[in-house]
């Protein structure tokens, strides 16, 4: 088959260090445009990938390039008209979390993609972590028994500091929209098909007038299950990072590294695979076997995961969460 040809819009930090690298190893890929407003940046980062052509303009590439599909990472206030371009453009778009500004412009991008049958991913990287993905075949497979708690939290630094991350009309909130949903939404994967009924949040702007840098939360689910998180990126630990635990009434299991415990009679037996892998390993790992998901699912058709229409339903439960913070009080979905 001919090799997929792809576009990414956008050369931040996430681009340069994640997407670019893995695109440029694929064998079934071939990179063929690049487009940022920054011409500094777009010329520096250009020179490294010869085989793209360069682009200040998103719309000149979408325009002159035969392109199967784009990357979008740019700054979230301009991912709506970005993916409505390239969808009319013919092309396939794989969007960097959040997809969106709000629920209303997600729903847009996936009705739009559904109109033109053109796949509209988002970039949910923890559900391709390999420890993530075998914790959640536990899961399926009933080893851990009825889950019925998901304690996790994230804290690390600010994940960026140019200027529009700290404005709230053009990244849509703080951590909750930065790290929380990536959280949240590994949590629910997990939970599969559970529906939320309500949220319980309390937020901290200690650093930023507008945006959050501190969120605790809970959320109920049916069937008695509990989400209990935290997001954070000043909070003081020992240890920074990603923590993440589920329970069951049969054992349970966590990752960072991954252990697995069943119960049986009146012990915890460990279970744990061998190996793991590090926590830089696990991440640069599961940006490969997104980018790998995305290219097969435009090679060949097979179902997505982490589509735009699910990605509506996490921007319905972020509006909820921020109506929580901001009223401070549990909110019904």
């Amino acid at each position: 088959m001919d090799k997929t040809r792809i576009g990414v819009i956008g050369l931040g930090t996430i681009a340069q260090l994640v997407h670019l690298p893995i695109i440029n190893k694929l064998n079934n890929v071939q990179l063929v445009g690049l487009a940022e407003i920054n011409k500094n940046r777009l010329q520096s980062i250009g020179e490294k990938y010869p085989s793209a052509n360069r682009y200040t303009d998103y719309k000149e590439m979408l325009g002159s390039e035969k392109l199967d599909a784009v990357i979008i990472t740019t700054p979230t206030n301009s991912h709506t008209q970005i993916a409505i371009d390239s969808i009319k453009a013919k092309t396939n778009i794989l969007i960097e979390k959040p997809i969106a500004l709000n629920v209303t412009e997600a729903k847009e991008i996936s009705a739009i993609a559904k109109k033109n049958k053109k796949i509209a991913m988002v970039g949910m990287n923890l559900r391709f972590r390999p420890d993530a993905m075998l914790m959640r075949s536990l899961i399926n497979a009933g080893d851990l028994g009825d889950i019925f708690y998901i304690k996790c939290g994230w804290i690390r630094k600010q994940s960026s500091t140019q200027k529009w991350f700290m404005k709230k009309n053009e990244a849509g909130g703080g951590v909750v929209i930065d790290l929380g949903i990536l959280l949240l939404d590994l949590a629910l994967w997990m939970l599969s098909d559970s529906k939320v009924e309500s949220v319980s949040i309390q937020k901290y702007n200690h650093t930023f007038k507008e945006i959050e840098d501190t969120a605790i939360g809970m959320i109920r689910l049916d069937n008695s299950k509990i989400i209990n998180f935290e997001v954070s990126w000043k909070l003081h630990t020992k240890v920074d990072g990603l923590s993440f635990s589920v329970h069951g009434t049969k054992g349970m299991a966590q990752l960072n590294p991954l252990q697995v415990y069943k119960f049986i009679e009146s012990s915890s037996i460990d279970i744990s695979p061998s190996k793991s892998g590090s926590s830089q390993g696990l991440y640069r790992k599961s940006y490969e076997n997104e980018l790998k998901h995305f290219i097969a699912n435009v090679r060949t058709g097979i179902p997505v995961i982490s589509s735009a229409e699910e990605a509506v339903k996490r921007m319905e439960l972020l509006e909820k969460i921020y109506i929580s913070a901001e009223q401070e009080k549990e909110i019904k979905m």
